[in-house]
């Protein structure tokens, strides 16, 4: 049982990366808030991670006999989750014509070449992404959930939010079994490739980041629902010009 007060290597990591997931944190929040009243700019927000999760589970797999692997949980796959959420949103044939963005592409491409040369610092873009999945993504969800039912300009509401169904998986056990398996993990390496793997750690983040600032619509969307709001009271207060001028 780890000691609470123990200042174990997940805790530096989290340290470590602070000020940059910060502006994760913001970027998401500004980029996809209206990605919880518009489906295009939230199948954006999937569609953008999909190739990344997609990348690490398949990496997982190959090097399943090594400490890449061994953070591996079957409740965490998360692939078909993200293609079943992406056809409901993009059609059946949405893989027809796609082609990944270049942020992704760089993403993909430096995943390439860390399992090419290093591949246990994987484990960065493994634990940092399932853990935000498990925590952040579940937020989104609610969120999501609760902005859709107070919107008064509703279109369908029907949705799916396969990416973050853990079905009857505890959520907290998952992600105490993340922490623990890294930290037992992290014992058995040298400082020198702790190190390393802190310094990815922040490099997790800034690529996340780019990605984020690609996702497409959030802008158009924001422009168009503030509208429904902006025109209604211009004109009132049109309006109530022309009467005062009539007194």
């Amino acid at each position: 049982m780890t000691n609470k007060n123990e200042d174990t290597f997940c805790k530096k990591m989290r340290k470590a990366t602070r000020e940059i997931h910060s502006i994760s944190d913001a970027l998401v929040n500004a980029k996809l808030a209206f990605g919880f009243l518009d489906d295009s700019v939230w199948a954006d927000g999937l569609l953008i991670f999909y190739e990344i999760f997609r990348y690490l589970e398949l990496a997982m797999i190959r090097w399943k006999h090594t400490e890449v692997g061994s953070l591996l949980q079957d409740e965490l796959r998360r692939t078909e989750a993200f293609e079943r959420d992406l056809e409901f949103y993009l059609g059946k044939e949405w893989t027809k014509n796609y082609n990944p963005r270049g942020s992704v592409t760089k993403y993909l491409n430096h995943l390439k070449e860390i399992e090419n040369t290093e591949p246990i610092l994987l484990l960065a873009y493994i634990y940092h992404l399932y853990m935000g999945l498990l925590s952040g993504g579940i937020i989104l969800r609610k969120k999501r959930q609760v902005m859709q039912k107070i919107w008064p300009f509703k279109g369908s509401q029907t949705t799916v939010n396969n990416i973050t169904d853990f079905g009857n998986s505890n959520i907290y056990e998952l992600k105490r079994n993340m922490r623990d398996t890294m930290n037992s993990i992290a014992k058995t390496l040298d400082e020198d490739t702790k190190n390393k793997l802190i310094e990815e750690s922040k490099m997790v983040f800034t690529l996340n980041n780019e990605i984020i600032r690609s996702i497409e619509g959030a802008g158009t969307i924001l422009i168009k629902k503030t509208m429904y709001f902006v025109i209604p009271v211009m004109i009132f207060l049109l309006a109530l010009f022309i009467a005062m001028r009539k007194v």
